[in-house]
């Protein structure tokens, strides 16, 4: 049976680890304080991630909800991702991301290889960004599940 780590950074950010391979959630590494955005609106972030981009190695992939916010996606986690392989969002997210950004549609599913040649699932499902009627400034929004592809005698 494959082992599953998790590691919670801080805010939206947390350092999985799943059959050998390494994904991150919303990258958010900038320091607290107050980051204004359109129409008069203030973030204000309050502590800093447990670790700096340059502490966590190798990362496999990103698990990216949405890129409108830096309480999602702030100026250092956007650097990250020009190092990480494969960067899993939302359509929209890919779009203005470009590069090697994979927008994953709702139910859509992607294998990645992991180390033992068994592939990890990873599945698009709907998400909702909070608080009711936020949808019009937060925009959309994607959530992810995985699973392990094993088969009944391997576990």
């Amino acid at each position: 049976m494959s082992s599953v780590c998790i590691c919670l950074l801080g805010g939206p950010t947390a350092l999985l680890e799943v059959g050998g391979l390494r994904l991150l959630t919303d990258p958010t590494f900038d320091p607290p304080g107050e980051y204004p955005l359109p129409g008069g609106r203030v973030l204000v972030k309050t502590a800093s991630a447990a670790l700096s981009p340059d502490a966590l190695g190798p990362i496999d992939a990103v698990l990216l909800s949405h890129d409108q916010h830096p309480d999602n996606l702030d100026r250092s986690g956007r650097a990250l991702l020009a190092r990480v392989p494969l960067i899993l969002t939302t359509a929209e997210a890919a779009g203005r991301l470009g590069g090697h950004a994979h927008g994953l549609h709702v139910w859509e599913t992607i294998e990645l290889a992991r180390p033992d040649g068994r592939p990890l699932r990873v599945i698009g499902v709907q998400a909702l960004h909070g608080p009711p009627g936020a949808e019009a400034y937060a925009g959309i929004v994607t959530a992810f599940f995985s699973t392990l592809m094993t088969c009944r005698a391997c576990m």
